[in-house]
């Protein structure tokens, strides 16, 4: 997509506009946010454009900034995930407020669905105090463009040296067969799934579609070894689940895990995911990434089980 040649904004003493390119990011990482640091490599690897990057400056300080990724073989953004204020500013909400209704009217085509919001949040930003108010001021200014809390998100991390519990001969484990073997799986696996994106998914489409869209907009493009994927069976060969570790851009995670609808309340889900860690801890990694939603109480406690740590969540929010 390519923004008018001047697209400068002034609005009294206030400039809004997306940077020039990278020799702008100083100025862009002026607020601090937990993606900083990731901003350079999005930039040359095409992830994230100047023209998705906006600020808003009084004089030469930064009072606001917003900006969306995207893949880099797409023209539009796929999600909102950077949106940040000068905290110590009176008028922050407001200042937030003007820059992104002049930056998605730049960056979102008119007529479409905006890309879902999601910020990485402390895990008690609940419990009030300065950190839920950085919080709420975002969320408010969200609100007034008509953005709604969707979903909120743990974010997990398991972190080499911790144990994982040997196998207890229940199951046994092979790769995935072929994308057919994986998508009939996937499909399966959406009867009475906790994950609302799935679920919101399947208020629009058949469950088989739902799997393809997953799996072409996400595992189709992890640039790891396919041959971890691993299908958990019965002794006899019959299938329980699954489990998808994998590399994205950032990091080793566990990206899937499900157990068939038929084989839940079997206590698999612990060994399954102890297989997934598993394999990845032999790769060297610093570190395992993973997620689930806040009301999949199921995987949560799994996955505490199985010593992962909720280091941040992180909350969605979408236009309806």
């Amino acid at each position: 997509m390519t923004l008018a040649r001047d697209s400068t904004v002034e609005q009294g003493n206030l400039t809004m506009r997306p940077i020039t390119g990278r020799d702008e990011l100083d100025l862009f990482n002026r607020l601090p946010y937990v993606f900083n640091e990731e901003l350079a490599d999005d930039l040359a690897g095409g992830r994230r454009r100047p023209e998705w990057m906006w600020v808003a400056l009084r004089g030469d300080h930064l009072l606001a900034r917003v900006a969306w990724w995207g893949r880099p073989d797409n023209d539009q953004p796929l999600i909102l995930d950077v949106f940040d204020l000068d905290d110590s500013s009176a008028d922050r909400v407001d200042i937030g407020l003007a820059l992104l209704r002049r930056a998605m009217a730049a960056v979102v085509p008119a007529g479409t669905r905006p890309p879902e919001y999601s910020r990485c949040v402390p895990p008690d930003w609940r419990e009030g105090g300065a950190t839920g108010q950085v919080v709420e001021d975002r969320m408010v200014v969200l609100e007034q463009t008509g953005a709604r809390l969707s979903i909120e998100r743990l974010r997990l991390q398991w972190h080499p040296g911790t144990p994982i519990p040997e196998p207890t001969g229940r199951l046994r484990f092979r790769a995935v067969g072929d994308t057919e073997e994986l998508l009939a799986m996937m499909t399966r696996a959406l009867e009475g799934t906790l994950d609302e994106h799935s679920r919101d998914d399947l208020t629009r489409m058949s469950a088989r579609e739902a799997a393809v869209k997953h799996y072409e907009e996400e595992f189709a493009r992890y640039r790891s070894p396919r041959d971890w994927w691993q299908v958990a069976t019965l002794p006899d060969g019959e299938p329980v689940g699954f489990v998808i570790p994998a590399r994205n851009d950032y990091n080793p995670l566990i990206a899937y895990l499900a157990v068939l609808p038929e084989h839940r309340g079997n206590g698999y889900i612990d060994e399954i995911l102890a297989e997934g860690t598993r394999l990845l801890s032999t790769q060297d990694v610093p570190r395992i990434r993973a997620a689930t939603d806040l009301g999949n109480i199921p995987m949560a406690k799994a996955f505490q089980r199985a010593g992962y740590v909720n280091f941040e969540r992180t909350i969605n929010m979408t236009w309806h």
